[in-house]
């Protein structure tokens, strides 16, 4: 019952972005998301506690603008992205404003494939239709697969426009590695909570679980890595900024080389929410599994163990 709630709403949202032009949708979704920040307790707990140990010198009334911010973010993401399904290649082209792409260009010349990283952050789902339709490449997007199945299959279905093709996380190491080979462009964000196993990278200030993936597919396949980051004008629409990853000094697949690699992605990662904190998702619980990293290393040796920025 509960899925079946949530899809409807979902639904309903979607049918109302499919009616509402561009400037419409980022309205509506900015009201969204103010209004679930003053009105509810969604992961307001979670989104505070994070702010206050990522910028522990600032005021708290500095952190609820923050806060509000990336509420607000949200919301704008979502109506976006919904508004998207049923937008031409003409209209998505010009929500997007590119400038200098020979980082890109440079990347995919090399001949191993590229990874295109990001994290949630501005309108993520604007890399999967916009920019890919700009750069003029179809994407392999790796996703993470939703709670609930139809709305999962919903978001499917929009990510796979234009010649996309979508990877679950989990079984999708050979689908990652085989497109890399072929060259193709394998999109993802590396910006949620991995595993305990995972390596565990210091972000803001914290030990936080980092999937090793994009570091692995990067050294074992010679690929590059660059990150991508969508800032929002006042419009509605973006920015797209390009940072290469420095894979310098780095060579082949070792343990070592992994950390360093998911440190250097990371450190780009944490410049940007830094310089737009309220384009990040402060609501995700990034640092969940810190308390259990932390009492693994607890005692001598625990500096060592942790990738630090």
């Amino acid at each position: 019952m509960k899925e079946r709630i949530e899809y409807l709403c979902f639904l309903l949202l979607h049918r109302l972005a499919r009616v509402l032009s561009f400037n419409s949708a980022t309205r509506v979704g900015a009201v969204l998301g103010s209004a679930v920040f003053r009105l509810t307790r969604i992961r307001r707990g979670v989104t505070m506690d994070n702010l206050r140990h990522a910028f522990p010198d600032r005021p708290e009334r500095e952190l609820l603008r923050i806060a509000r911010g990336a509420y607000r973010s949200y919301g704008i993401a979502i109506t976006q992205m919904l508004w998207t399904g049923t937008a031409s290649a003409e209209e998505l082209k010009t929500k997007v404003h590119i400038g200098d792409t020979d980082i890109v260009r440079r990347a995919l010349g090399q001949g191993k494939g590229l990874l295109l990283m990001s994290g949630h952050f501005g309108c993520w789902e604007m890399l999967v239709s916009s920019v890919r339709l700009l750069l003029g490449v179809p994407f392999v997007v790796l996703v993470q697969t939703q709670r609930n199945r139809r709305i999962n299959a919903m978001i499917d279905r929009l990510r796979s426009r234009f010649d996309n093709q979508t990877v679950a996380m989990g079984p999708s190491v050979r689908q990652v590695v085989r497109a890399l080979q072929e060259g193709k462009t394998v999109v993802l964000l590396g910006d949620q909570s991995g595993p305990r196993e995972s390596v565990f990278i210091e972000f803001f200030g914290r030990p936080a679980a980092t999937h090793r993936g994009p570091a692995a597919f990067s050294l074992g396949n010679g690929t590059p890595i660059v990150m991508i980051f969508l800032v929002r004008r006042e419009d509605g629409t973006y920015d797209a900024l390009f940072e290469e990853v420095d894979r310098s000094g780095l060579t082949g697949p070792s343990e070592e080389n992994i950390v360093e690699l998911t440190r250097r992605h990371t450190v780009l990662l944490e410049k940007y929410v830094r310089l737009y904190p309220d384009h990040w998702l402060w609501m995700h619980k990034r640092w969940k599994h810190t308390a259990y990293f932390e009492q693994q290393v607890a005692g001598e040796g625990a500096e060592q163990q942790v990738g630090r920025g």
